[in-house]
């Protein structure tokens, strides 16, 4: 009897720690601790959309500037890194021989026109002998055969200033060309700019342009090209006329703007990109050509749109619109499938899901379910 009596209480006290232990793993389960997360409100704000691109910068203006006759180099009137206006002398080539040409050329031309005037006499005399024997001729007092010869002499005379103003010409244009050549001596700048490049010193014997190097090379500066490649892609967004921000290293925190000038009619068949370039005004010339620029495009902006970091939007899939968010209400995170938009960088479109004036988790969510307690501790927007 006793033995049953003591069966039946160890039996009663070991439902009774169980029951206990389950009651206790409730509790521990109900009180599970808020998650610790990071919010912010919703509200809209001004939407830059744009492309990010990278590329060079290079002066729109410049020029590689060779001699067009050979000869050896008599001059040289500049150094490097000096600015030149357009027309400004750059070197002389010793042009004697054609100088000499030129001097031969205006005699020539003198000799044309003394030979012009002893023509125009001679024709005069023949003409009015001609008139005389027209007279005789008329009153029996000269043979036809006199006549004749007067005409014929008439003509000739004519022919003879001809022949002088033909001479006249021809010597006119020997000269032109020999004072064209001796022009071609003097090297000038065609545009104003920078002398980057200087390849010559007196003495050297210069090559004309189709053989030789350039001697000088001359940049300007003022206005640069920014040339860079959009994506496939993105190539239906490039207006001519969209600005372009960008930076570049050697001058850290400033930003400068360009202009979508041109806009390549096709794409490369290398990597199915598209040539776009812009124009900079570098005035004052603070840039230099062959920086390297990262910077933006800017296609389009919108007012009152509401954006999100896109480190807050879980099973993000930008193709199909859409991702999943986590609202805070009443310190409970509430999961709310989103549809979404433009992806401008770490910006993200919020078409719908929630709305202007909630607060969302920014951080922290990694781990949260729908229906779990937390605290947020972020600051609003």
């Amino acid at each position: 009897m006793n033995r049953a009596v003591g069966l039946v209480t160890i039996t009663f006290f070991a439902m009774t720690i169980s029951a206990c232990g389950k009651n206790g793993a409730g509790k521990e389960q109900l009180s599970k601790p808020p998650v610790a997360v990071e919010s912010s409100t919703a509200k809209p704000a001004e939407m830059i959309e744009y492309i990010e691109v990278t590329g060079n910068l290079e002066p729109k203006f410049s020029v590689d500037v060779k001699t067009q006759i050979p000869g050896l180099v008599k001059q040289v009137f500049v150094n490097e890194w000096v600015r030149v206006k357009k027309g400004q002398p750059l070197a002389r080539i010793d042009v004697s021989e054609t100088e000499a040409q030129v001097k031969r050329g205006e005699a020539a031309i003198a000799a044309a026109r003394a030979g012009l005037a002893q023509a125009r006499v001679a024709a005069n005399r023949a003409e009015r002998e001609f008139a005389r024997l027209v007279k005789l001729k008329e009153s029996g007092l000269a043979t036809q055969q006199a006549l004749d010869d007067a005409s014929t002499e008439r003509e000739a005379a004519k022919s003879k200033i001809d022949s002088a103003m033909a001479q006249i010409r021809v010597a006119e244009e020997e000269t032109r060309q020999a004072i064209a050549r001796r022009a071609k001596g003097s090297v000038t700048a065609p545009i104003d700019g920078v002398v980057a490049l200087r390849n010559v010193n007196v003495g050297d014997l210069a090559s004309d342009a189709a053989a030789g190097k350039p001697i000088f090379r001359i940049v300007d500066n003022r206005i640069l090209n920014l040339t860079v490649s959009v994506s496939s892609t993105d190539s239906g967004r490039i207006k001519v006329g969209q600005p372009l921000e960008f930076t570049v290293d050697s001058q850290a925190g400033v930003n400068f703007t360009g202009k979508i000038m041109f806009i390549n009619p096709e794409l490369s068949a290398a990597d199915r990109s598209l040539k776009v370039i812009a124009e900079v005004s570098n005035v004052p010339e603070t840039l230099k050509g062959g920086l390297f620029a990262k910077g933006r495009i800017i296609t389009g902006r919108r007012a009152d749109v509401l954006q999100v970091p896109r480190s807050a939007v879980a099973a993000l899939d930008l193709s199909a619109g859409k991702g999943v968010m986590y609202v805070v209400e009443n310190s409970t995170a509430r999961k709310r499938e989103i549809a979404t938009g433009v992806a401008n960088g770490d910006l993200i479109e919020v078409r719908s899901g929630i709305r202007s004036g909630e607060r969302y988790v920014t951080r922290g969510g990694f781990n949260l379910k729908d229906g779990d307690s937390v605290t947020a501790n972020g600051k609003t927007n």
